[in-house]
């Protein structure tokens, strides 16, 4: 028998989330047996006062875990069973983060924030490996080396900070296996199991996990058309004292938006009042294709106490793994600590090849030739969107980065329709993977970058044409008096 479920909306974690998690450790801890049968989904949301979607989503992903099976005309069942004589792995495995999986592979896919491997210099990138592989250093390069980075590589960026503006002669640099670790590693140096971390809502989910899960208390504020609602974010501030404030200042993902200079340095006057540490994840800001560059709250903050994030991997290679630190010298050296005891330093080969790549002249070219890309992925993907969406949906209007975020009219749930989208193969990712407070259900992030013009066309017109039948079958349920009661 389902024992009692508790649901707590206060949670960081999504409604379906939690339903999925207990509903899991129900079966693996034998509370429901093998064969034993669910309660039908809208049964069990009525029960528990939840949309019928809410609950077919914690299914799906019992389903996908291979704990339940459903069958049609029948109901689902508990499927899970445990082979004798080996460990329960399943029972011993802590759960995945919340916002894990991806879509699967389809032929059109918005899913990946990533640029396209075809717009790659390979000619020029085997250039550079071989440079390095030739030089008088490579035997040192192959060597262990420093927990903070390859030097070479460190002097270069700071110097390049330095001129940029973002860097004060009392900052350092760390060496990341890209932003992803920076984030861990940020949270291994200055945040404890219990810590408040503020950070936007939609977000993209390995920056929200990447706190959660070294048990910090994540609290989500609000993103709005032009980026984090930095109203929302003082009242955050204020009242729950976070350790840190986490903000993509540029084309953040998954919504595409930007902060303008003045709430950038709202922000950083906020985080200096209450002494909150302020993180600025830059690593889509050299992906601008139209309008002025805006200055970093890094720039902006005169004391140098943001921190500042940036990564090869979005205008350069991204399976090099190569990101870096900008902060005051105190944290890199804490960070650099934390980093040699997860694994000891990043790839030198990678950082000495991107080096080169970049003293060369090659990433500025590539840099080029990225953004003249971009520039056209971007209009393709907004005229499709106005053509295709039109009265039926909303979408952000970026002038740079890898994606955008459509919302949906009429309550249309995203993940509902995703499987349909597949089969038609388009495949994009459903509003609810970058949840944090609110769910996103009738949203939807469309990465755009990895994509020819042609094929983003005809990947929107697709998806308006699955959205514009299922949002005319919602309204003509509304029309007839078929919509849920309210209790």
């Amino acid at each position: 028998m389902l024992p009692a479920i508790q649901l707590n909306e206060q949670s960081d974690a999504p409604l379906y989330r939690q339903l999925y998690e207990q509903v899991r450790s129900a079966i693996l801890s034998g509370a429901l047996q093998t064969g034993e049968r669910l309660p039908a989904t809208r049964e069990l949301a009525g029960l528990l006062g939840l949309n019928r979607t809410t609950v077919s989503a914690a299914y799906d992903l019992l389903v996908q875990d291979g704990l339940i099976s459903g069958h049609v005309g029948r109901g689902s069942f508990v499927a899970y069973k445990s082979a004798p004589g080996r460990l329960n792995w399943r029972e011993l495995l802590n759960p995945a983060p919340s916002g894990h999986g991806m879509a699967g592979d389809s032929d059109i896919s918005f899913v990946a924030s990533r640029p396209s491997e075809l717009l790659f210099p390979l000619d020029a990138f085997r250039h550079s490996c071989a440079e390095v592989l030739g030089s008088p250093e490579v035997a040192n390069i192959l060597q262990l080396g420093a927990p903070a980075g390859y030097a070479p590589l460190r002097r270069y960026l700071l110097e390049s900070a330095r001129q940029e503006g973002v860097a004060l002669a009392t900052d350092d640099i760390v060496v990341t296996s890209g932003c992803q670790q920076a984030l861990d590693l940020i949270r291994r140096a200055l945040v404890n199991p219990g810590d408040a971390v503020a950070i936007e809502d939609p977000v993209y989910p390995g920056l929200k996990n990447a706190f959660a899960g070294g048990g910090a208390r994540v609290i989500g504020v609000p993103v709005g058309r032009d980026g984090i609602d930095v109203e929302a974010a003082a009242r955050v501030v204020k009242t729950e004292r976070p350790r840190l404030l986490v903000v993509t200042s540029s084309f953040q993902n998954p919504t595409g938006t930007t902060l303008p200079a003045a709430a950038r340095a709202a922000l950083v006057r906020l985080a200096q009042e209450h002494r909150t540490i302020l993180v600025e994840n830059d690593i889509y800001g050299d992906l601008r294709y139209e309008g002025e560059r805006i200055p970093t709250a890094k720039q902006l903050d005169e004391t140098g106490d943001t921190i500042l994030l940036r990564s090869f991997s979005k205008t350069a290679f991204p399976g090099l793994r190569v990101g870096w630190i900008v902060a005051p010298r105190e944290v890199t050296r804490r960070i650099a600590e934390a980093k040699q005891w997860c694994d000891l330093h990043t790839d030198q080969l990678s950082q000495a090849v991107l080096l080169r790549f970049a003293e060369s002249g090659r990433l500025a070219a590539h840099r080029a030739h990225m953004l003249e890309a971009g520039r056209k992925r971007l209009r393709a993907v907004l005229d499709a969107c106005e053509r295709h969406l039109a009265g039926i949906a909303s979408h952000t209007r970026p002038m740079g980065g890898m994606s955008i975020w459509v919302t949906f009219d009429d309550a249309v749930d995203t993940a509902d329709l995703l499987a349909r989208a597949q089969r038609e193969g388009v495949g994009y990712l459903p509003g609810r993977h970058f949840a944090v407070t609110k769910e996103h259900r009738s949203s939807a992030r469309l990465s755009f970058a990895g994509l020819a013009p042609d094929r983003i066309e005809k990947g929107v017109g697709i998806l308006g044409r699955i959205f514009a039948e299922e949002t005319a079958r919602t309204r003509s349920a509304v029309d007839a008096g078929m919509e849920p009661a309210l209790v």
